[in-house]
């Protein structure tokens, strides 16, 4: 059977899957075909003669790579492909370190550790240290492992990456050092491998054994990376090392979108992807550009949000599926009605599309708990995927948990949870104290009040709840000032997360003028989404809807200090990455994309509601890209006739948001330039463009590969690269 490749491919996907001599970078769009590019690849390379066997595909999952395996053998109609090498990374590091454990100084062999094996040899170096005895806020093992796990995969000292990420532990830093040190020791006694040290051992092995390297690589003749934009720095170097020495142009194919590169918190390194051609010289860059799964209108606000990049592959997405509708910008009062708008929207969306093609995305966990409140209260069912449901979040049913007794004494699992906080307390003093509370002993909870005085805390607080009127918000504010301090001590590794949280409950609180109704609907369960047989709304953090998509698509919580982070509004990089991530959400959707920007948002520490600005990757969006709507005091949105809010001004530390002119790193020195666009998709002379700068000009002349004469009233005739000005 012989395959069609050119009816098969687009053009960019047919340049990418029969191009198999010397480096390529593939640049795939979001839907843009990445999979099948690469299926067809492989099975190219075994119709002209490549052996599997020589053929090395690494992927960050096996599933990927057996999938794309499998798909290539179906093509090819024979099963032919066992022999390709590759999986994960660490996968097939542990293949060569087994071979050549020896050499790295195992001579009686090393076994990898799963995280379990892993925490408890944590556990063996803080004994033999005698480190974090008795301290209820020393930071769990896995949190010391993720810690140390990231410090080695972002290349970075352990207390840079506690400042970054972890600052709340930053008086533990001489410790953990310590302990990082004696838990190295024991792997080494033991001979065991935790998961990134295969990575680390097979870099040195390669660089110190020469001899080990010629073998490795004189059995592998194409190498092709998947993802490459997730790759961290040890990966970039191996996939050099991996091709033949002295090859000046090996057969390395990277296929990835530096639009995509979303994980840097877990080491993933953006400028792996944007200097591979600087990295392999004379690399081919091919750009996917055709989306098979969003309308155009999506596409063309997405195309817009890829023009803030500072630094990028510069590419316009584009698609056969046409539709009249924009993308919807709602500008919601406050994140509360937020909730209640993007309620409204799902049910809209309903009626067109089922449940489990519908997607609400967010930043950050917590994000949800307003939109999960007002979900069950309809009874509409959902899954959440990153961060915690607020039904099953332990700080906010602990706070629930003092609000139950304020109203009911009697409440016996309300109890077992607030004494459960108490140090000393155990199920049977919990109940002890249950039962003194009903009958009212007050000789027996004075003799336990003076024995332990978080207790004696703790009742003061129930005993005023019981005794004054509150509004649901102002309980709340009078639990946290008793509470945040225990969730301080009991929850060490993650409260600055939890707190954001608590944050949301108090809000919430807002809406509700007596605690028996606040805590009736929050005690709603959800319905269940196993019953509801797949028909539920997703909720996810942008993090985990990455490769997912849905017919409808709503983002939350488009502003500034929550997308971007707060976090991220000081630091250029993190900024960056940030746009990325609203990049990602948006091009999950198929068919429908809302965006919401609440104009206010509730502060605690102001004990009040206060404006915020619209997310600054949204204010530079022209505006015939969006259907922008308001809030309207009488309920329900409006069409906004006055012009987007906009930032008035920028503080000198904030990071500046990129123009498009940024650098485009196919134009970095070294690269080969681009190729010009395919044909149907280059302005003819005559018609006109905008430039954000020049304003409304007519094109004079096409100049290749890539740029545009045009003639600006008052301003004269420029020369424009094609990418930096919208054509009418």
């Amino acid at each position: 059977m012989r395959i069609d490749y050119e009816n098969d491919l687009n053009p960019a996907q047919y340049e990418a899957a029969t191009t198999l001599d010397g480096p390529v970078l593939v640049i795939a769009g979001a839907g843009s075909g990445k999979t099948r590019t690469v299926v067809y690849r492989l099975a190219r390379l075994v119709e002209s003669g490549v052996s599997p066997f020589e053929i090395l595909l690494l992927t960050f999952t096996r599933k990927a790579s057996s999938e794309m395996l499998h798909r290539a053998e179906a093509l090819l109609g024979h099963q032919g492909l066992g022999g390709v090498r590759g999986g994960t990374f660490h996968g097939f590091a542990y293949s060569l370190l087994k071979q050549y454990a020896g050499l790295l100084g195992y001579e009686r062999g090393a076994t990898v550790m799963d995280r379990g094996d892993g925490e408890d040899i944590l556990g063996q170096a803080k004994e033999r240290m005698r480190i974090g005895r008795g301290d209820r806020k020393f930071p769990k093992r896995a949190t010391i492992l993720g810690l140390y796990s990231k410090s080695r995969n972002k290349e970075l000292a352990l207390s840079q990456v506690l400042r970054q990420e972890a600052y709340h532990l930053g008086t533990y830093e001489d410790d953990l050092a310590r302990l990082i040190e004696e838990y190295e020791r024991i792997k080494a006694e033991c001979g065991l491998l935790d998961y990134d040290d295969l990575l680390f051992l097979l870099e040195r092995l390669l660089n110190d054994h020469p001899h080990v390297r010629e073998a490795v690589t004189s059995s592998i003749s194409h190498i092709m990376v998947d993802e490459y934009q997730d790759t961290n720095l040890v990966q970039a170097r191996l996939v050099r090392l991996l091709t033949r020495p002295g090859d000046e142009r090996p057969n390395v194919m990277a296929v990835g979108d530096d639009a995509q590169s979303i994980y840097a918190f877990r080491g993933a390194n953006v400028k792996n992807i944007l200097d591979f051609p600087k990295t392999f010289p004379g690399a081919r860059v091919v750009k996917l550009e055709q989306n098979y799964r969003s309308t155009q209108p999506i596409l063309e606000l997405t195309n817009a949000i890829l023009d803030g990049f500072r630094e990028k592959f510069c590419k316009r997405l584009f698609s056969e599926r046409t539709d009249t509708r924009l993308p919807e910008h709602i500008l919601p009062f406050s994140d509360r009605s937020q909730a209640r708008l993007v309620t409204a929207k799902i049910t809209e969306l309903a009626r067109t599309y089922p449940l489990d093609q519908i997607a609400v995305l967010f930043r950050a966990g917590y994000q949800s708990y307003h939109v999960e409140v007002e979900l069950n209260k309809i009874a509409l069912p959902f899954r959440k995927y990153g961060g915690i449901k607020f039904s099953e979040a332990a700080h906010i049913k602990d706070v629930l948990a003092c609000l139950r007794l304020g109203l009911n004494a009697s409440d016996l699992p309300a109890w077992q949870r607030v004494l459960g906080n108490v140090p000393g307390i155990g199920p049977k003093s919990a109940q002890k104290i249950h039962h003194a509370a009903m009958i009212n002993d007050q000789a027996f909870l004075r003799a336990q009040r003076a024995k332990r005085p978080e207790l004696d805390e703790l009742l003061r607080v129930l005993d005023t709840l019981r005794t004054q009127a509150m509004r649901p918000s102002t309980a709340i504010t009078f639990v946290l000032d008793y509470y945040l301090p225990v969730m301080k001590e009991r929850y060490p590794d993650d409260y600055p997360r939890r707190e954001a949280g608590l944050e949301e409950l108090t809000q919430i609180a807002l809406g509700y003028d007596d605690i028996p109704s606040f805590l009736g609907d929050l005690s709603l369960d959800s319905p269940d989404a196993e019953e509801a047989r797949g028909q539920a709304v997703t909720l996810s953090t942008v993090h985990s809807a990455k490769g997912l998509e849905w017919d409808a698509v709503l983002v939350i919580d488009l502003v500034e200090d929550r997308f971007p982070s707060r976090h991220a509004m000081n630091d250029n990089d993190d900024f960056e990455e940030e746009r990325r991530l609203l990049y990602v959400a948006c091009t999950r959707a198929r068919d429908s994309l809302t965006l919401f920007s609440p104009e206010t948002l509730y502060s605690r520490e102001l004990s009040a509601t206060t404006p915020v600005r619209v997310s600054p990757f949204l204010q530079d969006i022209p505006s015939h890209l969006l259907t922008r709507y308001r809030e309207q005091f009488t309920g329900g949105v409006g069409l906004q006739t006055a012009p987007a809010p906009r930032q008035q001004s920028q503080p000198l530390d904030r990071p500046q948001a990129a123009r498009p002119g940024g650098a485009c790193a196919e134009n970095f020195p070294g690269q080969e330039p681009p190729r010009a666009r395919s044909e149907g998709h280059t302005p003819v002379q005559g018609t006109y463009a905008r430039h954000k700068i020049f304003g409304r000009g007519k094109v004079v002349q096409r100049v290749e590969p890539n740029k545009y004469k045009i003639n600006f009233p008052g301003f004269g005739l420029k020369l424009i690269i094609e990418d930096f000005v919208e054509l009418e």
